[in-house]
């Protein structure tokens, strides 16, 4: 069977130059060559062989090409074509397609450069947009294109998940210099005689170096101004304080470990001291009774002692705040195991409020507050009179803060695990819900087993139309314009502010022991709920907080219901069932009486039974 011969190309001819000086030319097919690119496909032309009066003879036609073997059509005598022939210009009829040169390079460079400029143009605001040649100007929104964008426009407002905060402590601030009394000390050794000579820098390196352990560690008595110098220090950066509170720490359990039984003298700072660390750290509010504290210690330097401070503020001012913070609230929990007398029912209800202010500082929001909380639950274990002083502790925390979510992450200051506590939650939560209403002299707040029915009373005035009612008090600006956006401020604050007392009435009923004769109480709790509040919230794609705001109601009154459903009295459970019983008894009690009455007359007749 013969192999089909391929076809040699063959080559258009040029004009007044005879056929037969035209050669056909072979071309391999070559992989990966110029002519394998998507643009060159399909744009192949035929090439010309062009004539001049100094080119070189065609080559005869009776010479054949030398091939390797039969049927191989490749020349052995085949050359590349010219640089000319792979540098083509490519055309498509008249227009030009790409040109691959050095000149439409440099143009697709300033074409560019020039979109970059018109780009930061655009994002600088430029005014004159004109001169930037754009196709399209920004065109104000048509009456139906705005009410379009109006209808499904969400707003940005939402609930937020943390508290405002207070400014408590200013930031950049730098910690009063401490220095030692050591007028009433004796030097017991020349180390120790060297250490109190010594300046405040001096002193300092003592620290850091861990000498004042092999000083004071393990001795009888350790000297108390030198601990409340080392309680100071506790508002230094984390550099000076951690080494302060670890030797102030060892100190003092070593002494706790050897003192006897009639030896109770225990150094713990008192609520002066414990004031004039939060003045040191920063704290500026009136409310604590701060202002002129340290005109009167003599521990406190006046001038400014250039220590190290300036070389230690690589930490953040946050977290090293936090850290103070820690390092004191957890002596003071050391002190309030150890001696629980030591503070009076007075200096424990300051130290409550004071605690209690600084965790609401702003810096300190999204940081834990462990040792804080485990701190104000030993404070309240250590009050002698227990509950008298629970309305003036509950009156005092409920004005630490004007804003309805700080107070609410007040009240979340105080876990939930022993009595007192769940007791002060309770009370707390009543009083500032009444505070926020403005009920606080009408309702009988005060009595523990009228806290469901006061509750009932106030959940009425939760309601959304209410509260907007309450808060609108501040007259809508005049200006038309304006009134729909104050609008939707003040809707925002109803809810927030119903957010808030929603929550703080779930805390009152969870922290109740619910007896049987608060179960209509309770019941009437849940009513209220669904009445006044839940059926009263305006769900709307466009203000997603009011969704929010009806899945807490929703919660809220399944959660009272559970608790509807355990705390159920049995006697009312049962006398329904009780009383059919009975009358079951009964009926069958009379029907067997009266059958075997029947059945004896019968007898006696003679008759069939």
């Amino acid at each position: 069977m013969a192999r089909p011969k391929k076809t040699p190309l063959a080559l258009p001819q040029e004009e007044g130059v005879p056929a037969a000086e035209v050669a056909p030319i072979l071309l391999p097919s070559l992989k990966g060559s110029c002519f394998d690119h998507p643009l060159h496909q399909g744009v192949l032309h035929p090439v010309r062989r062009r004539s001049s009066p100094t080119s070189a003879p065609p080559p005869k036609l009776s010479k054949k090409p030398k091939v390797h073997a039969a049927g191989d059509m490749f020349p052995t005598d085949w050359s590349p074509p010219p640089v000319e022939f792979l540098n083509l210009k490519f055309t498509s009829g008249t227009s030009e397609s790409y040109v691959n040169s050095l000149d439409y390079l440099l143009q697709e460079k300033r074409e560019l450069a020039l979109e970059q400029k018109q780009e930061k143009a655009l994002v600088h605001d430029c005014p004159d947009l004109n001169s930037l040649d754009l196709d399209e100007d920004e065109v104000p929104l048509t009456p139906e294109h705005r009410l379009l964008v109006e209808r499904f426009s969400v707003s940005l407002q939402v609930i937020p998940p943390v508290h405002p905060g207070e400014t408590v402590f200013l930031p950049g601030r730098q910690p009063q210099h401490c220095i030692l009394d050591h007028s009433n000390l004796k030097p017991r050794s020349q180390l120790e005689a060297l250490f109190l000579s010594c300046p405040p820098a001096q002193q300092l390196s003592f620290l850091h170096r861990g000498l004042l352990s092999n000083l004071y560690l393990h001795t009888p008595d350790c000297p108390v101004p030198l601990l409340q110098w080392l309680f100071q220090l506790l508002t230094w950066p984390p550099e000076t304080s951690s080494g302060a509170f670890g030797l102030l720490w060892d100190l003092s359990m070593d002494g706790l470990f050897h003192q006897t039984d009639g030896d109770k003298h225990w150094w713990c700072p008192s609520l002066q001291e414990v004031m004039e660390a939060f003045h040191s750290l920063g704290a500026h509010s009136p409310a604590l009774g701060l202002q002129g504290l340290c005109q009167h210690s003599g521990r406190v330097l006046k001038n400014n002692i250039s220590l190290s401070w300036s070389e230690q503020q690589d930490t953040p001012p946050a977290i090293a705040l936090d850290i103070s913070l820690s390092y004191i609230c957890k002596f003071l929990a050391l002190c309030a195991l150890t001696q629980p007398v030591a503070y009076t029912d007075g200096d424990l209800l300051g130290l409550i409020e004071l605690l209690c202010q600084a965790g609401l500082d702003v810096e300190l929001r999204l940081l834990p507050k462990t040792d804080l909380q485990q701190l104000l639950l030993l404070l309240l274990q250590n009050i002698q009179e227990w509950p008298g002083k629970l309305q003036q502790l509950c009156c005092t925390l409920s004005k630490v803060s004007g804003h309805h979510h700080n107070l609410l992450a007040l009240v979340q200051f105080f876990l939930d695990v022993t009595s007192r506590s769940r007791q002060l939650r309770s009370q707390l939560s009543l009083v500032i819900i009444a505070q926020m209403l403005d009920q606080q002299e009408m309702l009988p707040l005060w009595e523990e087993k009228a806290q469901l029915s006061s509750l009932s009373q106030l959940l009425t005035l939760m309601k959304p139309s209410s509260l907007r009612q309450y808060l609108g008090s501040e007259t809508l600006p005049p200006c038309r314009e304006q009134q729909p956006k104050a609008s939707a401020e003040l809707d925002h604050k109803v809810c927030y502010l119903c957010y808030s007392l929603l929550t703080l009435a779930g805390v009152v009923v969870s922290c109740q022991d619910i007896t049987p004769d608060q179960w209509g109480d309770l019941q009437l709790l849940c009513l209220q709920l669904d009445r006044h509040v839940s059926t009263h919230i305006r769900e709307s794609p466009q203000a997603m907080h009011w969704t929010r705001l009806k899945d807490l109601a929703a919660q809220t009154y399944i959660r009272w219901q559970e608790l509807l459903a355990h705390c159920q009295p049995q006697a009312q459970y049962f006398n329904l069932w009780k009383d059919n019983s009975l009358r079951l008894l009964a009926w069958a009690g009379s029907e067997q009486g009266s059958r075997n009455r029947r059945k004896q007359r019968t007898e006696a007749r003679g008759g069939p039974v």
